[in-house]
């Protein structure tokens, strides 16, 4: 049992979580402009981790022909017969269940939203059938993290959610164009869809180049809508460098590096920009309590 459990939480790549958890904690911040309650949190952490869980077991699911022809792939779980079936549609209703729980204690928009937001999170692992967009759909899967966190909290949506919302979308869909450009060749032999089989690698860099761009336009803008001072700004300033680090590691369609630019820059980002609002509001609520 506890060989499954393990084999499962490495199917669905647990650890990547920290990619959008740090800014569905933002988005939570910044709509209550210091700490939101604790159940709030708590039902917030519960909704992201129902919600990756059934998003990246669909995947896995839907996609186990297509990972056990791929030699990048191959040696997954579901594919090489080291989790079933049957555990995985467990794993999946559990993570719809989890999801769809937390959506209604967080009050009723978040409720009524949720159907759309599984439509989104679970219709990603199909796109790459039909359409090379498939990464602005894992952007848009991505970025209701944050966005769902402030409906939470505030009960509407405001603009500030969005314009941080639409820099993880493009955020998202940057890396992920990096991403799949291990597996370019394999996805034109196999007639799917993806940037890089459909415009190759030198347009694909570039495409992703102006995604990164676009991202780090919308979080000024979400720090100039939030009237944020020097940490947020400081930490906004050494995301663009991450990002911009990200490229270069990958110049020329060079994947040698491609682990490091993927996951350990793209872990840290979300949670440099959060400390930097989170410590910003710790110090001014420092600086204002009473002597």
């Amino acid at each position: 049992m506890l060989t499954q459990s393990r084999e499962l939480l490495d199917m669905i790549k647990f650890e990547h979580t920290v990619f959008a958890l740090p800014f569905a904690l933002l988005g939570a911040l910044a709509a209550a402009q210091g700490l939101p309650p604790l159940r709030t949190s708590l039902w917030i952490l519960a909704a992201m981790v129902g919600a990756r869980t059934a998003a990246m077991t669909f995947n896995r699911l839907v996609d186990v022909d297509v990972d056990a022809e791929n030699p990048r792939t191959a040696s997954r779980a579901l594919p090489a017969g080291r989790v079933s079936r049957a555990g995985a549609m467990v794993l999946l209703g559990a993570g719809i269940v989890l999801f769809g729980v937390a959506a209604g204690a967080l009050g009723p928009l978040t409720w009524a939203l949720s159907p759309l937001a599984l439509v989104i999170i679970l219709g990603y692992s199909l796109c790459k059938r039909f359409t090379a967009w498939a990464h602005v759909v894992l952007g848009l899967s991505l970025s209701g993290a944050p966005l769902g966190a402030w409906i939470a909290v505030a009960g509407r949506i405001e603009a500030p959610a969005l314009w941080l919302s639409a820099g993880v979308l493009a955020w998202t869909a940057g890396f992920d164009i990096l991403y799949s450009l291990q597996d370019e060749a394999f996805d034109r032999t196999r007639g799917l869809h993806s940037i890089p089989s459909r415009i190759g690698a030198g347009g694909a860099l570039l495409l992703s180049r102006v995604f990164h761009l676009v991202a780090i336009l919308c979080w000024a803008a979400f720090n100039h809508q939030m009237g944020v001072h020097l940490l947020p700004w400081a930490a906004w300033a050494l995301v663009v460098a991450m990002l911009g680090r990200e490229q270069w590691l990958v110049r020329g369609g060079d994947l040698s590096r491609i682990d490091q630019a993927f996951f350990t820059l793209n872990s840290l980002i979300g949670l440099v920009f959060f400390m930097g609002h989170a410590l910003e509001w710790w110090l001014s609520r420092s600086l204002l309590a009473p002597l």
